[in-house]
């Protein structure tokens, strides 16, 4: 990792990254919840609220929408990406290249790596030319760092999520994304085998915004940078909601009923 790379899609040392490639990975079953974010116009519009320092998409909906957003949302593209048809090992397909990407204007790219996974080699040579050429043009790099495959026995486990950090660091990504590993503890030690690197928790499947929100909180707690969101905030009824409390949670390291009260709506906490 190279010290400020990541400037342009943090605040303050800080992320909330909104990721939008869910249409590719799991397909239209994730707008179910939320019909109205099948367009993604109106994630485009939750991209520009104040909390959220990076917006994650694939070179489809990057390509159409921004030039339209250029100057209110850092653009963050997600590189390789695979539906959920795919029955295989674990592996992701490279769609676009990053030296596209920067002649799009993005700011950084993503990359998934499926550590543990037949295809691993594989996709860590793919990052490492993605990733030599994002420093070639200034952007950031953040690698979705997911071990995953027939090499994994649990891979939730605190030791795993710890390793995924390490690896992130060890590969060259700025910030690695990793799925909360049960614990701040767990956190804590993931946080501190990334070294200078930058953690943020996965935001995974929706769930209820208290218990969201906690979950952010013991992760920023034990020294992540933030989250990498999508469902958890574009699923629900009142995003602009869940980000108005995730702003207070990673920016200003309020608590959760406090990022809560602040939302003024009480039913939020029940969601």
């Amino acid at each position: 990792m190279l010290p400020h790379a990541d400037d342009a899609i943090t605040r303050d040392g800080k992320a909330l990254i909104l990721a939008y490639d869910h249409g590719l990975e799991h397909g239209p079953v994730d707008f179910d919840p939320n019909p109205d974010t099948a367009d993604p116009e109106a994630v485009w519009e939750l991209a520009t609220h104040d909390a959220v320092s990076a917006f994650a998409v694939q070179k489809g909906i990057a390509e159409a929408y921004y030039p339209s957003y250029s100057e209110d949302v850092s653009l963050l593209a997600k590189l390789n990406g695979t539906s959920n048809m795919w029955m295989g090992e674990p592996d992701s397909a490279v769609n676009w290249s990053a030296e596209y990407a920067a002649d799009l204007g993005a700011d950084a790219i993503g990359f998934t790596l499926y550590g543990g996974s037949n295809n691993e080699v594989e996709m860590a040579e793919e990052f490492r030319e993605a990733q030599e050429t994002a420093r070639e043009h200034d952007m950031g790099v953040v690698l979705w760092s997911y071990p995953r495959g027939q090499g994994m026995k649990n891979d939730t486990s605190p030791r795993t999520i710890a390793y995924a950090a390490r690896q992130g660091l060890e590969l060259g990504a700025d910030v690695a994304k990793v799925k909360y590993p049960g614990s701040p503890e767990a956190m804590a030690e993931a946080c501190e085998m990334a070294g200078p690197a930058k953690v943020v928790m996965s935001g995974g499947s929706k769930t209820d915004d208290r218990a969201f929100l906690s979950t952010v909180e013991s992760a920023v707690s034990a020294g992540a940078a933030g989250l990498a969101v999508g469902r958890n905030v574009f699923q629900r009824e009142n995003p602009v909601e869940i980000l108005d409390a995730l702003e207070a949670v990673i920016y200003e390291e309020a608590t959760a009923e406090e990022a809560l009260e602040r939302t003024g709506n009480a039913a939020v906490a029940d969601d």
